[in-house]
């Protein structure tokens, strides 16, 4: 998956769901690779973090290469949820990644691992908390506004993640690549001096607005086949 994700990125990831229908599942803003240039592809592994790092162990007992470990913190802020020890434990089960929708901490030691890490930031304080399990702690993990398990393809780089069905990860990553191409191409046109309002026919977009107000930029783009925006 992640060999699928090379030359793509999260916005074209986000794009492609857009254009084809899909729900646009994005966690929210504000989370960042521990390592700048990192990225993340591949199957969630979904857990719901308690306070006790034993449902970490527990979810890699049922890890296939390549998953990534996508942990349910509920976003919270007074605590880390995830350090070294819990990041090596996860390479060495064959997990790829591991995003949280929470903090970090053993910044440093994380950084040497290497293997990409994901979250809201860091802090000191781990969990002083252990709080009754919900049943489902091993099969669903929320994010932001959305509900993801194992059905489910994680994408991540310096500008987000995204997360996308795995039966639609195809599709999705066909469409991705042909946006790319078709804003490459309008990239190395205005390099060559053809403006972008000319390469998207800017002043017939503006006279057919002035005829149709409802007429907007981004059906003007899907009728000449411009990409800039979904």
């Amino acid at each position: 998956m992640l060999k699928d994700f090379e030359d793509l990125s999260t916005p074209l990831i986000a794009d492609a769901c857009v254009r084809l229908g899909e729900p646009l599942r994005a966690a929210p803003a504000g989370i960042l690779p521990v390592v700048a240039g990192q990225r993340l592809a591949g199957r969630v592994l979904p857990v719901r973090h308690y306070g006790s790092v034993d449902v970490f162990l527990e979810a890699f007992t049922h890890a296939a290469p390549g998953d990534v470990l996508v942990i349910d913190n509920a976003g919270r802020r007074d605590e880390a949820c995830v350090g070294d020890l819990a990041v090596l434990e996860a390479e060495a089960a064959g997990v790829t990644g591991v995003v949280v929708w929470g903090l970090h901490r053993d910044t440093p030691d994380l950084v040497e691992i290497g293997l990409p890490v994901f979250s809201y930031g860091r802090h000191a304080p781990g969990p002083v908390r252990v709080d009754e399990r919900d049943a489902d702690a091993l099969t669903a993990a929320r994010f932001g506004g959305h509900r993801v398990t194992a059905a489910d393809v994680v994408f991540g780089d310096d500008d987000g993640v995204v997360f996308v069905a795995a039966a639609r990860t195809d599709a999705v990553l066909e469409t991705a690549r042909a946006l790319f191409r078709t804003e490459r191409e309008q990239a190395r046109r205005i390099r060559a001096g053809e403006t972008l309002r000319a390469q998207t026919r800017f002043d017939d977009f503006l006279a057919g607005r002035a005829a149709d107000p409802s007429y907007t930029f981004r059906r003007h783009l899907r009728r000449i086949g411009g990409a800039i925006e979904e």
